[in-house]
């Protein structure tokens, strides 16, 4: 197609002969008719060659995957919460912490095993130790995280062991940050458009997410006198969560737009909305009210939940459409040939 320009809505000045397209669809833009006349061939929008996607899309399920990065995300954030309240004697909000994280990492297991179909998959992922594959160091990551977070809560509901327990709480907290990070380098590391493009500031996200996540479960179940360290890591987890999802779309450009269109975009509306009033008032009321707190941890869950189901379906949305794979890549050659063409900005000796 060198005689044609592929554009952010199409493909332009295609040409007949060679340098046409020969997919069942070709990438005009509609033209409008005049009154009475007959279109000789349907209306068609931009795809790839012989009509075959540029990128197979994700095979996983919604329910199993985006539910894994979310549950990863609470249970890392939990662990952190867990070994704070213990440092500042809470006991109420770090048994439900400790219990949260437990709880979250083996359901996020669960659902990681029932998408790869067989336990064995995941067995067999540990038999090597890849440091260049995200897939591989979270593999072991959780298979060094999960028994960490389960000692730390049958010690406390027990209460023996206490040794045993506060290593095991202090061992998870510090794993903690990787297990709620880890999948957002995960997504970011295939060539899905818009999780590869936000690969810079997808961490941060994640990192805010399961913050709000983890104070969400504490607002919704301690007593308000021993929430103040959830009061916080929810108004500081929703301002990362927030702010470096709003820069994440700004600097992605073409690959933003599925976060804006269609079931991602009213995910992600409804996210920031949950987040935003979720943080607000468990930082106005969230001390003084028990009722208005568990208000606030279940908007929390809520909002954080549906951020990854949003990150997840406008991954598939992008995929799915080659414009957000073509165009970029598209751009990013004009830019090199523009800097290396003599007087240009190219690279100094």
């Amino acid at each position: 197609m060198t005689g044609s320009d592929v554009t952010r809505d199409g493909v332009e000045g295609a040409r007949p002969g060679r340098d046409a397209l020969t997919g069942a669809l070709t990438g005009r833009r509609r033209r409008r008719r005049g009154p009475g006349e007959q279109a000789m061939v349907p209306d068609a929008e931009f795809s790839s060659y012989y009509g075959k996607p540029v990128l197979n899309k994700p095979t996983w399920r919604a329910l199993d995957i985006a539910g894994y990065l979310y549950l990863g995300g609470l249970a890392g954030a939990s662990s952190l919460l867990a070994a704070g309240a213990d440092a500042t004697a809470r006991p109420a909000l770090a048994r439900t912490a400790k219990l949260g994280a437990a709880g979250a990492i083996s359901a996020s297991l669960v659902a990681l095993v029932h998408d790869l179909g067989r336990p064995a998959r995941f067995v067999n992922m540990l038999r090597i130790f890849k440091p260049t594959s995200p897939m591989n160091l979270g593999s072991w990551l959780l298979a060094g995280y999960a028994p960490l977070t389960m000692a730390a809560a049958a010690a406390d509901v027990a209460g023996r062991y206490r040794l045993v327990g506060a290593t095991a709480t202090a061992a998870a907290a510090a794993l903690g940050p990787a297990v709620t990070t880890y999948t957002a380098v995960l997504i970011s590391d295939t060539a899905v458009p818009s999780w590869h493009e936000g690969h810079r500031e997808m961490p941060f996200v994640f990192a805010g997410s399961g913050a709000t996540a983890a104070a969400g479960l504490a607002l919704a179940c301690v007593p308000t006198g021993q929430t103040g360290p959830a009061r916080h890591m929810a108004v500081l987890g929703a301002a990362l969560e927030l702010g470096c999802f709003r820069l994440m779309k700004r600097r992605m450009g073409l690959s933003a737009e599925p976060y804006e269109e269609g079931r991602p975009h009213k995910l992600v509306r409804a996210a920031e909305a949950l987040t935003a009033g979720g943080a607000a008032l468990a930082a106005y009321a969230g001390g003084r009210s028990r009722g208005l707190a568990a208000v606030a941890g279940t908007a929390l869950l809520a909002g954080s939940a549906a951020l990854r189901f949003g990150v997840f379906h406008a991954g598939v949305a992008s995929a799915e459409d080659p414009k957000y794979t073509v165009v970029p890549q598209r751009e990013r050659l004009q830019a090199r040939a523009r800097s290396e063409k003599p007087g240009g900005d190219g690279p100094g000796p």
